[in-house]
């Protein structure tokens, strides 16, 4: 079977891998001239992180997304499987208790376990959450990969390519190109997140941090090399243009408030996106002929797309994966 996916963001090409290892021939189309690039893939956090996201999702972000963390250590060598520690401002505790309330599968620590996880938070918080068994990544860096593995296997990624599904030639098609989907799924909304991207060397973390902010709750994720990415907003907007000067300031007075250092940290990259989400803000596979449609991903490409692929290759190869 020769399969088309239109998109290389995280869907399409986590679906173009599971597809072409249950034995497809896989050729990937992209507009972008860069892997990722012009997906909201680009600018995400890459947390694997399915028990934390539960404080603000449905209970199949959990169920379903556990299947990332096994999937990505398999397919992407630089996932680290370092848990997600959880914070509060020592009088925001209600927001930490809040939030256990709402989640499971994490151990209370005290300002000592706090320190012992991260000791440049030492200190500064008299108590937090460790969610040992969640992992993030570098999503430039998986993506690449991805289109790497793809290509070493035999499959096709040709970029610089704006595909109409209906002269594609191909026993099937997978259309991945997020909000832009929306000429054949109208019932998409865009859903708009930012970020930050700093370099300190005054800081150091070994995993996801997310602060409980009173005004902005932000997540910080390291990624080598003194780099943080900053992130968080979600906002009810399919405006795909810059950072505005309210959402940076939000995000930077926010990491400022989780350590001091931030504020001689220099700013390498603002970034915008617009996430394509359902009404109930979960991902479905939508069959359309011969063509599949996954979208919907919310803030959650990373975490849910092997379950929409694996979907999509059981879709396509029933007989194989009963």
């Amino acid at each position: 079977m020769h399969v088309t996916v239109i998109g290389a963001g995280a869907a399409g090409l986590v679906a173009a891998t599971e597809l072409m290892e249950r034995g497809a021939s896989v050729t990937v189309l992209e507009r972008g001239r860069e892997i990722g690039a012009g997906a909201t893939s680009w600018y995400a956090g890459g947390m694997l992180a399915p028990w934390c996201e539960r404080e603000g999702a449905d209970a199949a972000v959990l169920a379903e997304g556990r299947l990332a963390l096994d999937w990505w250590p398999k397919h992407f060598a630089g996932t680290v499987q370092a848990g997600t520690l959880v914070v509060t401002p020592p009088r925001d505790a209600a927001e930490l208790q809040r939030f256990a309330r709402r989640t499971s599968g994490f151990t209370t620590l005290d300002a000592a376990g706090v320190a012992a996880l991260e000791p440049d938070l030492e200190g500064r918080f008299r108590q937090g959450l460790f969610f040992a068994d969640e992992a993030h990544l570098d999503p430039r860096a998986a993506l690449r990969s991805l289109a790497v593995g793809l290509v070493a296997h035999g499959a096709a990624v040709r970029l610089g390519v704006s595909a109409d599904e209906a002269e594609v030639e191909a026993d099937a098609v997978v259309d991945s190109r997020g909000v832009a989907g929306r000429d054949r799924l109208p019932a998409l909304r865009g859903v708009r997140g930012e970020m930050v991207m700093v370099r300190t060397t005054d800081v150091t973390l070994s995993r996801p941090v997310r602060f409980l902010h009173p005004r902005v709750p932000l997540y910080i994720v390291p990624r080598g090399d003194g780099r943080f990415m900053v992130g968080a907003t979600m906002i009810e907007s399919d405006a795909a243009g810059p950072m505005t000067v309210r959402s940076a300031l939000e995000l930077l007075n926010a990491a400022y408030a989780l350590h001091p250092a931030f504020a001689e940290a220099a700013i390498l990259e603002f970034g915008a996106g617009v996430r394509p989400a359902y009404a109930d803000n979960l991902p479905r596979l939508v069959r359309d002929g011969r063509v599949l449609r996954l979208n919907g991903m919310h803030r959650h490409g990373f975490l849910l797309s092997p379950w929409l692929a694996r979907q999509a290759a059981e879709a396509l190869f029933p007989m194989r994966s009963a």
